[in-house]
């Protein structure tokens, strides 16, 4: 089957737009749009970053609450944003575990300690531990592992596919990956504004009841995901089983707050009327 959903990435007011669904069993529903052409992830990023550091811990190079970070954080807190690191600057601006303060810096601090503890730098980790296993040859990570990935949405949902069901690291991981970290943490969401609570579980947001969010009406609470200033999203819904991911050329901003919630609920409604 081709998802007919997918293709109301033809309305959206980009140059360029790619998009897809893969089931929990690795199953391509469907794609729409150029799937293997590269576009800038921004914070897409993330989530990769993530998986990589979540490798090096089950390979015992880190652990998830030594420190990392500021002084009382954890490398726990850089990947749950709640460091107290401010967003792109390199400066404590609350004690960690105190609010949850989304920061392209605690990324960055998260990849150099990860490179350090394994003596790889962090591009080239991510490659050997995630990418090049996963078969995702057009990712290339040159710089921050907070924003500067490149991917494309074939490649995207290789990873969403391994994410729904783990063969590099072990499902119980990826169930804490995707478990709210430090809950009851307020917040803002980028883009969205302030929550109570911000749920965050390890490198990846999660739904649960936000509102107003980036994903659908109808998207359940335990979806988790992330999406991206330069236009980018993936999400990961497990009650439905099914994962998307959508890349464009035209940065975040009012168009996608109207358009992706729409998306994801036409993905979703066709899904479950497949079956």
């Amino acid at each position: 089957m081709s998802l007919q959903s997918l293709a109301l990435i033809e309305n959206w007011p980009v140059p360029a737009a790619a998009a897809g669904v893969v089931r929990a069993d690795g199953t391509i529903l469907g794609t729409h749009g150029p799937a293997d052409r590269p576009f800038p992830l921004a914070s897409v990023t993330k989530p990769l970053a993530a998986y990589a550091a979540l490798v090096a811990y089950e390979e015992g190079a880190i652990e998830l609450d030594e420190p990392a970070g500021p002084t009382g954080s954890t490398v726990r807190h850089l990947l749950a944003h709640t460091s107290g690191l401010a967003f792109d600057e390199h400066r404590v601006t609350a004690p960690p575990g105190e609010r949850r303060l989304y920061s392209n810096a605690g990324f960055e601090q998260l990849g150099d300690h990860v490179a350090k503890a394994t003596d790889i730098p962090f591009g080239e980790y991510l490659r050997q531990a995630v990418l090049e296993p996963l078969g995702m040859t057009s990712t290339t990570l040159d710089g921050s592992p907070a924003k500067d990935g490149v991917s494309t949405v074939a490649d995207l949902l290789r990873f969403a596919a391994e994410v729904q069901a783990p063969r590099l690291l072990d499902p119980r991981t990826v169930a804490q990956a995707m478990t709210v970290q430090y809950p009851g943490t307020k917040g803002v969401l980028p883009g969205y504004g302030h929550q109570n609570p911000n749920d965050w579980g390890l490198g990846f947001e999660i739904r649960d009841s936000k509102s107003p969010h980036w994903t659908g009406g109808s998207s359940s609470p335990r979806t988790f995901g992330h999406f991206g200033q330069s236009g980018t999203f993936l999400w990961i819904d497990p009650d439905a089983g099914v994962a998307s991911a959508a890349l464009t050329d035209r940065n975040f901003g009012p168009w996608a707050v109207q358009a992706w919630p729409a998306f994801t609920d036409s993905v979703l409604a066709e899904v479950g009327r497949a079956g």
